[in-house]
């Protein structure tokens, strides 16, 4: 059930319980298992345009989060048997572990082209087919938007903890930078707005003393850790009721070295003054060309975001370097001065290519610049 009247019938996988979300569409072609698993899914449900999903089944590996954090699945065909070594458990089983629903056989062309059209609406999986759909819709209508809720402080780690684990997979990609044997670990604070696990395995991967610390960390609270650079990650929901965020980056900003995926990047728009705005559909998927501004360079990117920067609202110390090459909009930040950058995307790509990893690599070269180090 649509929050506009759409009403689809289809059947039920996963979870046997109802749940509301804001509908988005992800274009990823493979990464089920880490779209599930990302935090910055919480609130939304999540419909897939690949028609056929389920075949590789779920791997341990592959978990981005302990959890699953979406409120819904909906897929065009779902598949009921995987055929994979690395699969430990069925993809339908897998979302009922969690109490997560899933819904297949729906129209899921017909009902990306209605988000791409309508926009992102909240909507509704149920079982319930005795009460009337007039009825079940205006149920939607009611209930919470994304926005109305603070979902950072819902994914969030509970304690500050060290994360040391870098690549530990076959299939993942070879380290971004490679550390000198023997050389000190440059220490960052890692802030926690729902973290993905391969963006710490990034960060670990590079030689970097990763302590990650809950969202509402004060910059004071950080500063004790005595960091060599400061990391803002991704996260869910609207960063302008991040206010804790803000403030406390407000003041790292001009201490040390920060880096901010996603949301980080979201947040430190707000720090130098800019704003940020809800996008019609906004960026889902492992195929966002987006281009480096400074080198010409253009780079496949994994995206996950439904707000983004308005450029008109940053200040002139404020130089936008990168930009998404479909629709013009904001995809990476720099001050001039401070040793502060940040992108909107996710280099880490899980799941998604791996052309901006060297992303990881500008951030450790920044702790050992003698820019970071002067501040």
């Amino acid at each position: 059930m649509l929050e506009d009247g759409t009403v689809l019938v289809g059947r039920g996988f996963g979870a046997a319980t109802e749940r509301f979300g804001e509908l988005v569409f992800n274009t990823s072609m493979t990464g089920y298992q880490e779209i599930l698993t990302d935090p910055s899914y919480r609130g939304q449900t999540v419909l897939l345009t690949q028609p056929h999903i389920g075949n590789y089944g779920v791997s341990s590996e592959d978990e981005e989060s302990a959890r699953l954090w979406l409120s819904g699945l909906v897929v065009r065909e779902v598949c009921e048997r995987a055929s994979n070594f690395r699969s430990g458990v069925e993809l339908s089983d897998y979302l009922a572990q969690h109490d997560v629903p899933g819904i297949d056989d729906i129209d899921t062309r017909m009902l990306t082209r209605r988000v791409r059209d309508r926009g992102e609406q909240r909507v509704l999986i149920t079982r319930d087919m005795d009460t009337p759909a007039e009825q079940l819709v205006e149920r939607v209508r009611n209930a919470p938007r994304v926005a109305d809720v603070d979902h950072v402080l819902q994914v969030t780690c509970k304690e500050p903890h060290k994360w040391e684990k870098g690549y530990e997979s076959a299939f993942s990609p070879p380290s971004p930078f490679a550390p000198q044997e023997g050389a000190k670990k440059p220490r960052i604070v890692a802030y926690d707005f729902g973290a993905k696990r391969n963006i710490l395995r990034s960060l670990a991967a590079c030689g970097l003393d990763v302590i990650v610390v809950p969202a509402r960390t004060p910059a004071e609270a950080a500063l004790e850790h005595k960091p060599d650079g400061v990391f803002l990650s991704n996260g869910p929901g609207d960063p302008a009721i991040c206010d804790y965020a803000i403030a406390a980056a407000k003041v790292l900003v001009q201490k040390v070295p920060t880096f901010g995926i996603c949301l980080g990047h979201q947040i430190l728009a707000h720090v130098f003054g800019g704003k940020t705005y809800k996008m019609k559909f906004g960026h889902h998927g492992g195929n966002q060309p987006v281009i480096d501004l400074t080198t010409g360079k253009v780079e496949i990117t994994s995206q996950n975001h439904s707000y983004a920067a308005d450029p008109t609202s940053l200040p002139d110390a404020v130089v936008v370097t990168h930009k998404n090459l479909n629709d013009g909009t904001v995809e990476g930040l720099r001050h001039r001065e401070l040793p502060v950058f940040s992108v909107q995307y996710h280099p880490e790509a899980a799941p998604g290519p791996h052309d901006a990893l060297y992303l990881f690599r500008r951030f450790v070269e920044l702790l050992g610049s003698p820019a970071g180090a002067a501040q």
